[in-house]
């Protein structure tokens, strides 16, 4: 029975690996001169535009174009945030009328001209992983075209 028991265990545990895979996501048009940090983050809709990821990753910002791994992430849906953080305070600083002042990604959300929704920039992550992009975007605090 014990034998069983750790079979089963083992069984349990390879398979929980099976149902989660790695997400990429390569992020252009980064401004390594404006020094900081980038985040990427996966957030469930309850995290979303929150302090909290399911996964996440950092790095500096030393080219145009940065790519992160979030590894063993469960099927689901999820929206991927990336933060170019300059002050270093980890979160999106805005200026009085709300515009970011630093820059952000979201797979195909470059167009936005509004705080999106989770339903507006979900993706849907398979148990085999995927891979996204995304394109930075920097306002300084500044409406487009103005």
């Amino acid at each position: 029975m014990k034998l069983l028991s750790i079979g089963i265990l083992a069984a349990l545990a390879t398979a929980g690996s099976a149902w989660a895979g790695d997400v990429t996501v390569t992020v252009s048009g980064v401004q390594p001169n404006r020094g900081g940090k980038v985040y990427a983050a996966l957030q469930t809709r309850d995290q979303f535009m929150q302090h909290a990821a399911a996964r996440g990753a950092s790095a500096d910002p030393t080219g145009p174009t940065l790519t992160f791994k979030l590894a063993d992430v469960p099927p689901g849906d999820y929206a991927i945030s990336i933060l170019h953080d300059t002050n270093g305070n980890r979160q999106m600083d805005t200026a009085p009328s709300g515009i970011p002042l630093e820059g952000w990604a979201i797979p195909g959300g470059e167009h936005l001209n509004h705080t999106p929704t989770f339903d507006e920039v979900k993706v849907t992550i398979p148990a085999s992983g995927a891979s996204y992009s995304a394109t930075m975007v920097y306002m300084d605090g500044k409406i487009p075209g103005q």
